[in-house]
């Protein structure tokens, strides 16, 4: 019987449970389900191009630049990135329009049997479903975002003509490993033989790992920091406009960028190192007109949410994705910029059990008055638990049941000067 939208995604979440929900019983790592996939649907990830996108933080950000930038450059790009916030269709994108319903349903209905058969997860189907699309479409080039390390992710069955490494910190160690190395090594396993790499962030634990890495694939590698230097960066309205020095020409770039979260100077370099390489591999239509381009509308382009995303104006309040402790570092420090133009900051947080809590929770300003909460997500920390932990490093502040009491309290005692940050994890932002 042909189930509904609503009734496939229902279908698809008890029958293939998300990690992003119910955690290690939904892992099924390595790359034997999805090669039986790719052979079942006819290799649809051969039908196009492939950038391959990793890291331990900013690799939505990047790849959904990357996605604007080919767009302006007139290619038809499609876009694989997880999780999703609000709608599963958010994962799977060309042009920057969502997957149709009536796709979501026409391929669960016709490989239902082949898919319970196989026991395939979650993400392994999400996958697939993401590049027979892409085929059926007619897709140029895709950017497909690693799900969760590298190495035994379902997506690195691609052959790419590049990959990217953001960057790497401690997430997920309990699948990657526990020192930054063993992380980074997870990582490097997506660079292919010849495949040129871009690696994003330099870090003495990690350089040799993805050096080495690239040697025995006889990879050509390059590290962004090597590439530019930003020389400046003003809030231009709801951009930021950077001066960028290309270390190389001894060149100076204006660039506008919509994504205005500090912690995007880093990805934005990690971008422009991979034009270059694009232009090298032969994407001519890439040039400085379609980067701008694609830079000042990255939101708009692929419907990018949740990246120091401002959702409301006095109170001003601030919503943000990031949920570990090498990616909340960069929030703090644009927290504590923030509060010089505002009268007090009211900090909502919801975190997942995996994510270090007690860590994260004290890299945030002491100063601001915090709302814990949780979400519904079987992961989620209990809001008085995370109440305590935050409380041991001095901060203080009340426990609401659910997100949303926790954002009215936080308005009802929020000044119209002051800022509200929402974050700590997507589940959390997701119920925003």
């Amino acid at each position: 019987m042909m189930k509904t939208y609503q009734e496939v995604l229902d279908y698809m979440y008890v029958q293939f449970p998300e990690y992003q929900k119910i955690g290690d019983k939904a892992m099924k790592p390595g790359l034997g389900n999805m090669l039986k996939l790719e052979d079942h649907l006819n290799h649809p990830s051969r039908a196009f191009k492939v950038i391959h996108v990793a890291g331990t933080n900013g690799k939505g950000s990047v790849s959904h630049s990357l996605a604007s930038i080919l767009q302006s450059a007139g290619y038809i790009v499609g876009l694989y990135t997880s999780p999703h916030l609000h709608d599963f269709r958010e994962r799977i994108r060309v042009d920057g329009a969502m997957i149709p319903e009536d796709y979501v349903m026409r391929f669960i209905n016709e490989h239902e049997i082949f898919l319970k058969d196989l026991h395939a997860s979650f993400f392994e189907i999400s996958t697939a479903m993401a590049f027979d699309y892409f085929k059926f479409v007619g897709v140029e080039v895709a950017i497909v975002e690693v799900g969760l390390g590298g190495r035994l992710d379902s997506t690195n069955i691609v052959w790419p003509d590049m990959c990217v490494i953001t960057n790497i910190g401690y997430d997920h160690t309990q699948y990657l490993g526990n020192t930054l190395a063993e992380i980074a090594k997870e990582k490097a396993g997506i660079i292919k033989e010849e495949i040129p790499v871009v690696i994003g962030e330099r870090h003495p634990e990690t350089d040799e790992v993805f050096v080495d890495m690239a040697g025995i694939q006889e990879a050509p590698i390059r590290f962004a920091e090597d590439d530019w230097k930003i020389i400046d960066c003003k809030k231009e309205g709801d951009k930021c406009e950077y001066v960028i020095l290309d270390r190389q020409k001894n060149h100076q770039h204006k660039i506008p960028f919509s994504l205005t979260g500090n912690y995007q100077k880093k990805n934005l370099l990690t971008i422009l190192t991979v034009t270059e390489v694009l232009k090298e591999l032969g994407y001519d239509m890439v040039d400085i007109v379609s980067i701008r381009e694609g830079l000042a509308s990255v939101q708009e382009q692929t419907g990018l949410m949740g990246r120091w995303q401002k959702i409301g104006e006095n109170p001003d309040m601030i919503i943000d994705t990031g949920h570990n402790a090498h990616g909340m570092k960069y929030v703090a420090e644009q927290l504590t910029e923030e509060m010089a133009g505002h009268d007090e900051l009211h900090i909502v947080i919801g975190m997942v059990n995996d994510k270090h809590p007690e860590e994260v929770i004290a890299m945030l300003p002491k100063e601001a008055k915090y709302y814990y909460t949780q979400s519904t997500s079987h992961r989620a920390v209990p809001a008085e638990e995370l109440k305590n932990m935050g409380e041991k490093s001095g901060r203080k502040g009340d426990f609401y049941p659910t997100v949303r009491e926790a954002v009215e309290a936080a308005k009802k005692n929020a000044t119209t000067n002051s800022l509200i940050f929402i974050g700590g994890s997507n589940y959390t932002i997701a119920e925003i």
